[in-house]
C-alpha cells in the first residue's frame, strides 16, 4: 500500500490502493480485514483462509505502486496494523544469514575440557561465532581463542607422548638387553681369569705366584678390550706368549744367567719355534674373533639404544602441531568432544609428522641384519664362552708342549742367540721343580657354568634375537601402531561416525607413502621435502657405520685395526667357519724370527761367539733387513 502525491498541495493527492484513481477509502477485500474483524480471528483454517488472500493481494498493491510511482514520488505511509498481524504468522520462520536456529549447548565440551585438567573460566555455554579461530573451522564453535592455543600445545604433548610410548618396546629391549650382555661378558671374564689363578695356584705353586702378572696382564688387556680400549688383540696375544716363554726359558734353565736382551732374543723364536705346540695360534684365532663379535654385538646394543632413545623424543614443526590439533582437539570446537578421527585421517597427519623418522628405516633393518648375523656367529664359531671358560687348561696345555720340547727349544735358542753365562753355583744345582711336570684332566663342555645371574650364552642369545626381529621395520609402522591405538582414533571399521577434519563423514584422501619425499602432496601436514631432518641423518650415519663394523665383526675382522686393502671385509657374507678356525679369514703368516734385537747390540754380541762365519754374519743382517720391511 502506498500514498502517490505530485508536489501539489495535499488536497490533491490521490490515493491508491490497488484501484486506478480510485478516491477515498478502498472497497473492502475478501477475507481481508473487515472479513477478520467478522470472523474474530477464528481457527487455524480461517487464518489460512485469510493469509492467502492477503499474499494473493500483495501483487496487485505492488503494481499499484509502480503506477503510481509515473505520477510522483512514493511517499511511506504504516500499514494497516491488523493486516501486518495477520501475514506474520503465515509466513515461515526464516533464521538469520549463517545461523543453524537455536546456538547449540557446549555443555559437553565444557566437561572434556575439564577432564583434560583446563579451567572452564574461559569455555562459553553455548557456541559463539569462529571467526577468531586460526586452526579450526571458522564457523559457530565452542572454543575461544585461548581454548585453541591450550589445546593446540595439548595435542602436541600427546604426540610426543605417543612415539615414545609407542617406541617403549623397542628402546627396553636394547637397553635391557644390552645390560645383560654387558654383565654376561664381565662376569665371563671373572670366572676365567679366577678359575685360572685356583688352577695354577693348586698346581704350580709359587712358581706360578711369582710369575701371576704376565696371567693378570692378559686378562687386564681382555677386559680392557671388551670395554672399547684401543688394543691389538693379535699383538697382545703374541706378547703374551712372547713373555711367557720367556718366564718359562728360564725355569727350564735355571742354570744359566740370561740377561734382559738375551731373553729378548729368545722371545723373538716363538713363532719359529713354536715352543707351545699349535695352541698359541689355535687360541689367537679363537679369541681375536670371539672377543671381535662380542665387544662389537655389546657396541650395538647401545648404538641401537641410544638411537632409539634419540629418535623417539620428537620435536614436531609447526606444521605438524596445526595438524594435530586440527585432527585430535577440532572436534572440541565443533560440539563434538566424543567423536574421534577417523583411521585414514590419523595416517596422513601422523606420516607427515614422522616423515623423517621413516626414513631411518631402510638403515635401521639393515642394522638390525647385521646384529642377527653376529648373533648367530655368538651361538657358533665365535662363541666367546667356549672360548673363555677352558682357557686356563689351554694355557696349561701350551706349557706342558714346552716342557716336553724343552731341549730341543733351547739348543735352537742358544745355537741363534748364543750360549748364557752360567748361573751362580746355588742357581746352577736347581732342576725343574716336580710339580712342573703336573698334567691336568681333559675339558669337558659339558661342565659349562652357568654365568651371569643364572643364564647362559646360548639362552641371552635366542632371546634377544627374538626381541631384534620384532624391531624391523619399526619405524616405518610407526604411524599405524600409533593410529591402530582406541585412544586415538575410531578404529579402521568405523569410516562414518569420525571427525576427516572438517565434520563427521567419511576421509575421502589417499593414504601417503612413507618417508619425506611422499609428503609433497600430504593433504594434512605441510611438509618441506627440500630440508631433510639434521638430527635423524646423524643417527642414519650411526646406524650405518655400526652395521660395518658388525659385517667385519662378522667375519671375524676387528675394523678399527683393519687395513686399508684388506679384502675380506665384505659385505657380511662369510664362510661360516665350521673347521676349528677360519682358514680363509685369519691367514696368519709365521715368519722367522731374527736371532738378534733391532740396536745391534746381539748381531755385534754374536759376532764374536766361535764357529760363526762372515757368511753367517751375512745372513743375520739380511734377517735383520727383512724384519724392518716385514714390520
Amino acid at each position: 500500500m502506498c500514498v502517490c502525491a505530485r508536489p501539489s498541495p495535499p488536497r490533491l493527492a490521490k490515493v491508491c490502493l490497488g484501484g486506478r484513481g480510485a478516491r477515498g477509502p478502498p472497497p473492502p477485500q475478501p477475507g481481508g480485514a473487515a472479513e477478520a474483524r467478522r470472523s474474530g480471528g477464528g481457527g487455524g483454517a480461517g487464518l489460512a483462509r485469510r493469509a492467502g488472500v492477503a499474499l494473493r493481494a500483495m501483487p496487485a498493491a505492488r503494481g499499484a505502486a509502480r503506477r503510481c510511482a509515473l505520477a510522483g514520488p512514493l511517499l511511506p505511509v504504516p500499514p494497516p496494523p491488523l493486516l501486518l498481524l495477520l501475514l506474520l504468522p503465515a509466513l515461515p520462520m526464516l533464521p538469520a544469514a549463517g545461523t543453524e536456529g537455536k546456538a547449540r549447548s557446549c555443555g559437553e565440551v565444557r566437561q572434556a575440557y575439564s577432564a583434560k585438567g583446563f579451567s572452564l573460566a574461559s569455555v562459553p555455554y553455548q557456541e559463539i561465532a569462529g571467526e577468531h579461530l586460526r586452526i579450526c573451522p571458522q564457523e559457530y564453535t565452542c572454543c575461544t581463542s585461548e581454548m585453541e592455543d591450550k589445546l593446540s600445545q595439548q595435542s602436541k604433548l600427546e604426540f610426543e607422548n605417543l612415539v615414545e610410548e609407542t617406541s617403549h618396546f623397542v628402546r627396553t629391549t636394547f637397553v635391557s638387553r644390552h645390560k645383560k650382555f654387558d654383565e654376561f661378558f664381565r662376569e665371563l671374564l671373572e670366572n676365567a681369569e679366577r678359575s685360572l689363578n685356583n688352577m695354577f695356584v693348586r698346581t704350580y705353586g709359587m712358581l706360578y705366584m711369582q710369575n701371576s702378572e704376565v696371567f693378570q696382564d692378559l686378562f687386564t688387556e681382555l677386559k680392557r678390550y671388551y670395554t672399547g680400549g684401543n688394543v691389538n688383540l693379535e699383538e697382545m696375544l703374541n706378547d703374551f706368549w712372547a713373555r711367557l716363554l720367556e718366564r718359562m726359558f728360564q725355569l727350564i734353565n735355571p742354570q744359566y744367567h740370561f740377561s734382559e736382551d738375551y731373553l729378548e732374543c729368545v722371545s723373538k723364536y716363538t713363532d719359529q719355534l713354536k715352543p707351545f705346540g699349535d695352541v698359541p695360534r689355535k687360541l689367537k684365532v679363537q679369541v681375536t674373533r670371539a672377543f671381535i663379535a662380542a665387544r662389537t654385538f655389546v657396541q650395538g646394543l647401545t648404538v641401537g639404544r641410544e638411537v632409539a632413545n634419540r629418535v623417539s623424543k620428537v620435536s614436531p614443526t609447526p606444521g605438524c602441531i596445526r595438524a594435530l590439533m586440527k585432527m585430535l582437539y577440532c572436534p572440541y570446537c565443533r560440539g563434538l568432544p566424543t567423536v574421534k578421527p577417523c583411521n585414514n585421517y590419523c595416517l596422513n597427519v601422523m606420516k607427515g609428522c614422522l616423515a623423517n623418522q621413516a626414513d631411518l628405516d631402510t638403515e635401521w633393518n639393515l642394522f638390525i641384519d647385521a646384529m642377527l648375523l653376529v648373533a648367530e656367529r655368538l651361538e657358533g664359531p665365535f662363541n666367546i664362552e667356549s672360548v673363555m671358560d677352558p682357557i686356563d687348561v689351554k694355557i696349561s696345555e701350551a706349557i706342558m708342549n714346552m716342557q716336553e720340547n724343552s731341549m730341543q727349544v733351547s739348543a735352537k735358542v742358544f745355537q741363534g742367540c748364543g750360549q748364557p753365562k752360567p748361573a751362580p753355583a746355588l742357581r746352577s744345582s736347581r732342576s725343574i721343580p716336580e710339580n712342573f711336570n703336573t698334567r691336568f684332566r681333559p675339558y669337558n663342555p659339558e661342565e659349562q657354568p652357568t654365568t651371569a645371574a643364572g643364564t647362559s650364552l646360548d639362552r641371552l642369545v635366542t632371546d634377544i634375537k627374538e626381541k631384534l626381529k620384532l624391531s624391523k621395520k619399526f619405524w616405518s609402522t610407526l604411524p599405524y601402531t600409533i593410529c591402530k591405538d582406541e585412544r586415538v582414533t575410531a578404529g579402521p571399521s568405523i569410516e562414518e561416525d569420525c571427525w576427516n577434519g572438517h565434520a563427521k563423514a567419511r576421509y575421502l584422501p589417499e593414504i601417503m607413502n612413507d618417508g619425506l619425499t611422499n609428503q609433497i602432496n600430504n593433504p594434512e601436514v605441510d611438509v618441506d621435502i627440500t630440508r631433510p631432518d639434521t638430527f635423524i641423518r646423524q643417527q642414519i650415519m650411526a646406524l650405518r657405520v655400526m652395521t660395518n663394523k658388525l659385517k667385519n665383526a662378522y667375519n671375524g675382522n676387528d675394523v678399527n685395526f683393519q687395513d686399508t686393502s684388506d679384502e675380506t671385509s665384505g659385505s657380511g657374507s662369510g664362510s661360516g667357519c665350521t673347521d676349528d678356525i677360519c682358514a680363509t679369514e685369519f691367514d696368519f703368516v709365521t715368519t722367522e724370527a731374527p736371532p738378534v734385537d733391532s740396536d745391534r747390540r746381539e748381531v755385534e754380541a754374536s759376532a764374536t761367539q766361535p764357529g760363526w762365519s762372515l757368511q753367517t754374519l751375512l745372513i743375520i743382517f739380511l734377517s735383520l733387513v727383512l724384519q724392518r720391511q716385514w714390520r
